[in-house]
């Protein structure tokens, strides 16, 4: 759990937030600077095969590389999701930043149930019959105490 990241206005006025953001270990142009030393490397390999004529890898390579392309895209798309989970006076906001879409929910803090399953490994937050699954960027141990803190949290009444 960190602080709220720029722009999140759920965390900014409240009197409690939690902030979960995904794990990335390389940042854009970090990510972009493997996939060129990879990129560089197959066709590399794959030029010298050509040159001694096995060009038959050549298409393999190109496929390769699009596929690797495709997936770097895709972790890129996806580097700064982010949920946030604020508890201000008697509404607790979620909002959850996933592939550049926003999407916000608000339940009445005095009705909110936090659900825990009791290896931490699903975390929710349930209200008159909706339930949000909570904590996906967490591990099973951050989870568990996020559900502690949330359930002492929601039982304060400020």
């Amino acid at each position: 759990m960190i602080a709220a990241p720029e722009g999140t206005e759920v965390a900014r006025a409240a009197e409690f937030s939690l902030v979960a953001r995904r794990n990335n270990s390389l940042t854009h142009a970090g990510r972009s600077l493997v996939f060129v030393f990879i990129f560089a490397g197959s066709v590399g390999i794959a030029a010298a095969f050509a040159a001694v004529g096995a060009w038959l890898i050549l298409p393999f390579a190109g496929i390769e590389m699009l596929a690797l392309y495709l997936a770097f895209r895709c972790v890129d798309s996806h580097a700064a999701d982010y949920e946030c989970i604020a508890i201000d006076g008697d509404t607790v906001k979620v909002e959850f930043f996933d592939g550049g879409h926003v999407r916000s929910y608000q339940l009445s803090r005095y009705w909110a149930q936090v659900t825990v399953s009791r290896d931490g490994g699903r975390l929710a937050l349930r209200s008159h019959g909706r339930e949000l699954e909570i904590g996906r960027y967490l591990s099973d141990e951050q989870r568990l105490d996020m559900a502690r803190e949330l359930k002492r949290r929601l039982r304060a009444t400020g």
